[in-house]
């Protein structure tokens, strides 16, 4: 029995602040330096943007103005401005805000009290100002701690808000904002909210067709079976197409505002709605997989008073409307309902298709069912006996954990590099599948290549995206490959195989390249890893004189104590992202199609640019 003597002295208090910084993953999901597009930095603009939406949506101010600058984040809106009186409140006490009041704030995105007060605590400068009724007050925080508290002073400013912030480098380790994942945040908030302006860095996002244009933006034209199918009703809004090439679904979910990754109920029912309408309207009994194949589908709602299943706002969990409205499903439900079934019946052509694009799948289905039987019973027997797929303890035992977010999948080459990350992972959250050799490249191939070939068999199974990405085992899906020739083939052949059968994969953020040191230079008292030829030389001159320098030539020659710190806290992973010029087609027939002399031209010239760096680092 422990002797641990427990008494009033165990028992402490942490005030608002302390609490936010000591658990900052209970308010802002995990941590990250800025690599995912749902790491810490970027909710932490969302908690500030969130407010501004929430003024325009209440008919107060058209538009916002973001500066991101050396690690520093403005925001400024032209709303009503905080009420003079509240302004250090609203930023520094738990459970305060305007929002508790439904007659100010019906259907808004945050109702808790806490985000502007998590930005606060977790930022090393935070700033606040509001400007009304020709006064400004402003307030000013380090670390959460009040430093500037002046009264309030005549302005002739506009009236609105500004928040100043700069995320703390202690908690967000090597943070960088990547433009791209803003720009994203960004646009889903004017598809939103047709009419808002949004100035980021001096470029201007604005929508005239709400979820219409976001569909349309993210879908090339000629990829689209037919044009947009654009519903709205008072509290929700749908659009919807088919791909011509894509395989499985793909949505974009949001609630008052949040776009809600993780869905929940209210696409759960868009996607129990379409196949009820659909079977209604053709008066078959289609199978559900059928209907819903290469779907591509936006639906936001309003609902009084959101539950969300955490602090991050990525999963609806309220099953009612809220008042005197139905559930969730019933209204989704009867709004497709009613409004689908108009549209086909007006729209006589666009039916057509459908049912020549849902008797595609069923033919397909049918035609795969002995080789997907097969292939799932292979890739059940492999998971049994553990031969490619190292799980991790959340998957393991089928827990409901928290820290989801974190879920990691490595994609290593080689027995080697596979037992150096499976020996130094966190086995509560981190999960490694071995290839052996290399991938087929499956550009121009159909979906039964998945079925036929092991590799991509037991990978598809590994991650659960069969049918679509709602029931995705890992957030995060990483390459971990050589730092060669070879690795970058591999790394090349398996983002075709993921742009090939499952784009929405990358659309959503959910792959990443592991970069690994390709120096380890070090003296008795120092070891420094260097990504990079410029990083060997600063780390030669900071270890004078002549330190000793290791050259990795694979993930295999890293040890796993070494290996540790390259998938830690400190993980450096590169994002991979689509160019938005081009679409997935190009792309893949451009670097993986029948050689031609664009290609050719490309590769000589980047070649050159390689040659360059070789011979001025040598």
């Amino acid at each position: 029995m422990s002797n641990t003597q427990y008494t009033e002295d165990n028992i402490r208090s942490l005030d608002w602040k302390e609490h936010i910084r000591l658990r900052p993953g209970m308010y802002i999901g995990k941590l990250g330096d800025g690599s995912s597009a749902d790491d810490g930095i970027y909710i932490l603009l969302k908690e500030v943007l969130d407010n501004s939406i929430d003024e325009f949506v209440m008919g107060a101010g058209k538009s916002i103005e973001i500066r991101i600058k050396d690690k520093e984040v403005r925001v400024r809106d032209y709303g009503r401005g905080i009420p003079l009186g509240k302004v250090v409140d609203v930023v520094s006490k738990m459970n305060t805000g305007g929002k508790y009041d439904t007659r100010a704030f019906k259907k808004s995105v945050g109702l808790n009290g806490v985000g502007t007060k998590a930005v606060n605590a977790l930022s090393s400068y935070f700033r606040v100002e509001s400007v009304r009724d020709g006064q400004m007050k402003s307030a000013g925080f380090e670390l959460g701690e009040l430093i500037e508290d002046p009264a309030p002073e005549e302005s002739t400013k506009r009236r609105g808000t500004k928040v100043i912030f700069s995320p703390d480098e202690a908690i967000f380790k090597n943070f960088k904002f990547r433009n791209e994942y803003v720009e994203k945040m960004l646009r889903n908030y004017v598809y939103l909210n047709p009419g808002l302006t949004i100035d980021f860095n001096g470029e201007k996002f604005f929508s005239e067709n709400g979820l219409k244009d976001l569909l349309e933006d993210n879908m090339p034209a000629e990829d689209r079976l037919y044009s947009v199918i654009h519903l709205k009703g008072e509290d929700i809004e749908v659009a919807l197409t088919h791909s011509k090439t894509q395989y499985s679904e793909e949505y974009h979910s949001f609630v008052n505002g949040q776009n809600t990754t993780q869905g929940g109920t209210h696409q759960a029912a868009f996607r129990e709605a379409l196949v009820k309408t659909i079977r209604e309207f053709y008066g078959k009994n289609y199978d559900a997989s059928d209907v819903r194949k290469s779907i591509v589908g936006a639906i936001s709602i309003k609902v009084m008073e959101p539950v969300f299943e955490s602090q991050t706002k990525t999963k609806l969990g309220s099953t009612d409307m809220g008042g005197s409205m139905p559930t969730v499903r019933t209204y989704v439900n009867d709004f497709i309902k009613t409004h689908l079934d108009n549209f086909l019946h007006k729209n006589q052509e666009v039916a057509e298709k459908i049912q020549r694009k849902i008797i595609q799948a069923e033919r397909e289905r049918k035609e795969l069912s002995g080789i997907r039987k097969l292939a799932k019973e292979r890739a059940k027997k492999a998971s049994l006996h553990n031969k490619k797929l190292r799980d991790c303890r959340i998957h393991l035992t089928d827990s409901k954990s928290d820290r989801t977010l974190d879920t990691t999948l490595f994609i290593t080459e080689g027995d080697s590099a596979s037992g150096s990350i499976t020996k130094s992972r966190d086995v509560n959250t981190q999960a490694v599948f071995s290839l052996k050799g290399k991938p087929l490249n499956c550009y121009g191939l159909t979906k039964k290549i998945v079925y036929e070939n092991e590799e991509f068999n037991l990978l598809q199974a590994a991650l659960n995206i069969e049918e679509s990405l709602e029931d995705l085992r890992y957030n995060n899906i990483v390459i971990a490959t050589d730092a060669d020739v070879d690795g970058m083939h591999i790394r090349l052949l398996l983002i075709t195989f993921f742009l090939q059968f499952f784009p929405e994969l990358i659309k959503e953020g959910h792959l990443y390249i592991l970069q690994t040191p390709l120096f380890r230079v070090r003296n008795k008292k120092k070891t420094i890893y260097c990504y990079s030829e410029q990083e060997r030389i600063d780390a030669i001159e900071e270890l004078k004189p002549k330190p000793e320098i290791t050259r990795f030539k694979g993930l295999g020659e890293i040890s796993p104590d070494e290996f540790r710190h390259f998938i830690g806290e400190d993980i450096r992973l590169d994002p991979v992202m689509l160019d938005k010029a081009m679409s997935v087609e190009e792309m893949l027939s451009f670097y993986m199609g029948k050689n031609t002399p664009d290609r050719q031209e490309f590769i000589i010239n980047n070649l050159k640019v390689e040659l360059d760096q070789v011979e001025v680092s040598a």
